[in-house]
């Protein structure tokens, strides 16, 4: 049995517009996800990245190009694939004339699985998801955002070895999300493969194994988390906390590359381009010029990685 969970090579999704020019959402793109992980599919609104997942779940059939999951062709064995995954997709809405209760059973029951054991699942699911309390009510009668919690909640019921999940967090408040992001973690050490896309990049930076940045459908940039932020030449947030801010902090910071300077009471906050001595260099000569009562040094974050590579790309096209 293979390592690779999903394998795509040089896949391209064109969508024809009667009025309009032809819609290149899926450029050229290739990647692979192992078996056991989380892989993130990250980018900006319009980058391709539910036009791919629909691809891999079998809902669109490319224009070009090979996608794969666990070895079955997502066009010539798309019955195959089904019975291997769970899906999420942002549009995608859950059976709105039944309970919550029912769908959870319902969706079971479709891969196979009934009676006790599976209700009892069930319950424990929905206890997770805090949808105990509305358990008998129509889904069709409940927010988007509890909706969303049913759709999820689903992919708990069964043991497909693929799950996609598709702004998975929407609608979940900070406590549910965290317990959602610590089972999927839990999922994925068990040997479950997990492929989401979502907007809120600190959940890619906690949870993702791999990740892939897209943009206009291509790729812009694929690693590990130490890797992506190794392509960000050296960015660092600086935040000192002075008695009093000195007089010569900006003939200082002029002599680094700094930017995004702000001072707000006797905080000063910056983001320096610069390797890690040149930012010692500089935290120790502004120590010499005011009592400093607080250091704060932090390498650059998923999201600055995030909003360098993509607006370089939209520079660059």
């Amino acid at each position: 049995m293979t390592d690779t969970a999903i394998r795509v090579e040089h896949l391209v999704k064109i969508y024809d517009r009667r009025r309009s020019a032809p819609t290149r959402a899926v450029d050229d793109l290739s990647f692979t996800v192992a078996r056991g992980t989380i892989f993130g599919l990250l980018g900006p609104n319009g980058a391709g990245k539910t036009t791919t997942l629909r691809v891999l779940t079998t809902l669109v059939r490319p224009t070009t190009g090979v996608a794969e999951v666990l070895g079955h062709d997502v066009v010539g064995a798309a019955l195959a694939v089904r019975r291997q995954i769970g899906v999420v997709i942002q549009e995608q809405a859950a059976e709105l004339l039944l309970s919550v209760r029912d769908n959870l059973l319902t969706f079971a029951r479709f891969h196979g699985h009934a009676g006790p054991t599976i209700r009892k699942k069930a319950d424990d699911v929905m206890d997770q998801f805090g949808l105990t309390e509305m358990a008998s009510r129509k889904v069709q009668d409940l927010s988007g955002g509890i909706r969303r919690r049913v759709q999820v909640a689903k992919m708990f019921m069964v043991d497909v070895p693929v799950v996609f999940l598709d702004e998975f967090s929407s609608g979940m408040d900070p406590l549910l999300k965290r317990s959602v992001m610590a089972l999927l973690r839990a999922q994925a050490s068990n040997g479950r493969t997990i492929v989401l896309t979502t907007q809120i990049l600190t959940e890619a930076e906690e949870l993702c194994d791999d990740i892939l940045i897209i943009n206009r459908g291509r790729e812009v940039a694929h690693g590990n988390l130490h890797a992506l932020k190794m392509l960000t030449d050296r960015l660092y947030d600086v935040t000192l906390t002075f008695d009093h801010v000195p007089e010569s902090l900006a003939a200082i910071v002029a002599g680094y590359r700094a930017a995004d300077v702000t001072v707000a009471h006797n905080t000063v906050q910056m983001r320096l381009r610069e390797d890690e001595a040149r930012v010692l260099e500089l935290v120790s000569t502004l120590a010499r010029h005011g009592r400093v009562l607080r250091v704060e040094i932090g390498g650059a974050s998923l999201e600055d990685v995030f909003v360098e590579l993509t607006r370089t790309r939209e520079t660059s096209s």
